[in-house]
């Protein structure tokens, strides 16, 4: 069965990865640059825009509907794992992997609770003053070079903003005219290094899936990108990159096997990277049933073997090994692990987390003003 099973996209940590972008901006580090676009290494001031959800796939198929996007030049790389938000912006803002960084998912296991960290809340309610996110994640952010940091206003103060985005000059933005200003008002201050993030299409996918509202939205996002192209003065170049793709997983989700359930003590993580936390004592019994029954629909991989692949980066402290769970059920097929407690608003027909091609490959792309 696993010969059948197609290959993972796995994170290049040591190269085209996310996690390697800053990095190479602002400390010149050595991560095999040849894959970052020379007119950014060469330029005076940079914008670094991540578009949240816009995988390399899923832009390759529409670029006849984003214009701007398609004049700009680039390739695609990869995201880290698990291809999460949570993640894959701690890794770009940190220049880490998730297992150095320790955000390690969306939903994580932590002092007997699981955390949802864009909430930055447990089963208790709001976490931040008992799991202090400066404790949680304590790297250095964007190389110590306090950036101009612009993101939504309402993520000011979360849980999660304090974790990634630490040490940094926030400005709020309600709509996106708002953000083009800012990042106009932080260029002509002479700022080198600007990062703005924008959610859209990851809103847009998660309650629509791969549809025409995927389509409108992309549309709408590459105004967005066309705006900020045109209030770049001479020598300064936009970066867009994204956290992670998507698939469209529609209605097409599953509990785990009740044969696996009864093995199993808690969930975290994702419905496309579930991490099943035993049992005492049933690990092993855990893999061998979480194989057996969902093996035609998932790479099913136990904690050991991720570690040892190096899939979240070089090895963890104990501190953040005992954060991930026993054996993770990542799918290949278009499914979503669901778990009753992870629930949202809205039904999520798009989903990511998974190291197929579709979530793992992110574009890398640069533009100046023409």
């Amino acid at each position: 069965m696993r010969d059948a099973r197609p290959e993972p996209v796995l994170p290049d940590y040591s190269g085209a990865c996310v996690a390697n972008i800053v990095p190479a901006l602002l400390q010149h580090a050595d991560v095999g640059r040849p894959w970052m676009p020379e007119a950014a290494l060469a330029a005076d001031q940079i914008v670094l825009l991540v578009l949240d959800g816009l995988g390399a796939e899923q832009l390759t198929d529409r670029m006849g509907h984003a214009p701007a996007l398609a004049s700009m030049e680039g390739e695609s790389i990869t995201t880290v794992a698990p291809s999460t938000t949570a993640s894959a912006l701690t890794s770009i803002s940190t220049g880490l992997a998730p297992s150095q960084h320790g955000v390690v998912g969306y939903r994580i296991r932590t002092g007997g609770e699981t955390l949802n960290v864009l909430r930055w809340s447990t089963g208790s309610g709001d976490a931040r003053d008992r799991i202090p996110a400066a404790e949680f994640q304590t790297a250095p952010t964007f190389a110590q070079r306090h950036p101009t940091v612009i993101t939504r206003s309402e993520f000011r103060g979360s849980g999660f903003t304090l974790a990634h985005l630490s040490d940094t000059d926030l400005v709020g933005y309600k709509l996106t005219s708002t953000l083009v200003t800012e990042v106009a008002h932080a260029l002509d201050r002479g700022t080198p290094f600007v990062y703005a993030y924008y959610d859209g299409i990851d809103k847009i996918a998660h309650e629509y899936g791969l549809t025409d509202h995927y389509t409108a939205e992309l549309v709408a996002t590459d105004r967005l990108v066309a705006d900020l192209l045109a209030v770049l003065p001479e020598g300064a170049v936009l970066l867009i990159t994204a956290d992670h793709g998507q698939v469209h997983i529609g209605d097409a989700t599953i509990e785990p096997d009740p044969t696996v359930l009864e093995l199993v003590g808690a969930q975290s993580g994702e419905a496309r990277f579930r991490w099943l936390h035993a049992k005492p004592g049933r690990a092993a019994a855990l893999l061998d049933a979480a194989v057996a029954a969902h093996g035609e629909l998932a790479w099913v991989y136990s904690r050991d073997e991720l570690v040892d692949r190096r899939i979240f980066g070089p090895p963890p402290s104990s501190s953040v090994l005992d954060r991930l769970g026993d054996v993770a059920l990542v799918p290949f097929e278009p499914v979503a692990f669901i778990e009753p407690t992870d629930g949202g608003s809205v039904d999520l027909i798009g989903r990511h987390g998974s190291l197929t091609s579709a979530e793992m490959r992110v574009p890398l792309l640069v533009g100046a003003r023409s």
